[in-house]
């Protein structure tokens, strides 16, 4: 795999930060970690709370600040003058826009891969209810929704169904990832109510400008390529690239391809 990272004769090395989806976790990344780290990069692919590997439930993380608070962590640890790509699939979108907007200085660059992509000056829920438009119970088929917490401010957990996951969201991937996603998918809290959510938190200033770039995957059947290029089209300046062949998971259906291109975008 070609690297593109030849610059006045010299390896120019990225630190790559890769954030996960819903119900996922650092191991969904297996793919595109080792391609970018066999081309001389360094990768952190994180857990956020209640997720992959890290202990504790989703539904006991009490808000989105929590949720997030890996990768706000990990970027508030970056040495002064150090820089990070940052990649978010899916949900992960909302966690690396409060990253964006916490530490903008510390971002060469942000790659919202078929993830949701907030717009600066709207709460983060917006983007959330955009894309909920028009999905009934049924289009979720075999997906479990449970209520929890407060009846009086209620959230809900999610957890992908494995005939939801075969046909929109796995449906290019090779069938061992499939087998390895429903092995490994955890529920998680949708933070419906949440402050930071809620909350008028995402700036112009700060958030809107960390250089934007979204990868949009061609054949998703969860998030139609037409949404996602709504949701970039809220954020002016924003770079959309196309990942044609791709279903909800790129880093399954297309390792090499998006690989390919995280490391192009870096390097431009």
């Amino acid at each position: 795999m070609s690297s593109g990272m030849e610059e006045g004769g010299k390896k120019h090395q990225h630190h790559f930060v890769l954030v996960h989806g819903v119900c996922h976790g650092a191991w969904c990344w297996y793919k595109v970690a080792t391609a970018l780290r066999s081309a001389g990069h360094r990768v952190t692919a994180l857990d956020m709370a209640g997720c992959g590997a890290r202990p504790g439930r989703g539904e006991e993380v009490a808000s989105f600040e929590e949720y997030s608070r890996p990768l706000l962590d990990a970027m508030a640890a970056l040495p002064e003058g150090e820089k990070a790509v940052l990649v978010a699939h899916s949900f992960g979108g909302q966690s690396m826009a409060l990253a964006m907007e916490r530490h903008p200085d510390k971002v060469t660059v942000a790659v919202f891969v078929t993830a949701t992509m907030p717009a600066a000056g709207k709460p983060m829920s917006f983007a959330f209810e955009q894309l909920s438009q028009g999905k009934g119970p049924d289009f979720f088929m075999d997906c479990k929704m449970e209520i929890i917490g407060d009846p009086q401010n209620p959230d809900k957990t999610f957890l992908f169904g494995p005939e939801y996951s075969a046909l929109r969201v796995y449906q290019l991937s090779p069938p061992e990832d499939l087998t390895l996603g429903m092995a490994l998918v955890r529920p998680s809290r949708r933070f419906l109510n949440d402050a930071t959510m809620r909350g008028d938190v995402l700036t112009a200033e700060r958030y809107g400008a960390v250089r934007r770039v979204y990868v949009v995957a061609e054949d998703d059947e969860w998030k139609p390529a037409e949404m996602q290029r709504r949701m970039a089209s809220w954020n002016p300046g924003t770079e959309v690239r196309s990942l044609p062949g791709a279903d909800h998971m790129p880093m399954f259906s297309k390792p090499r391809e998006l690989s390919e291109l995280l490391m192009e975008i870096a390097n431009k």
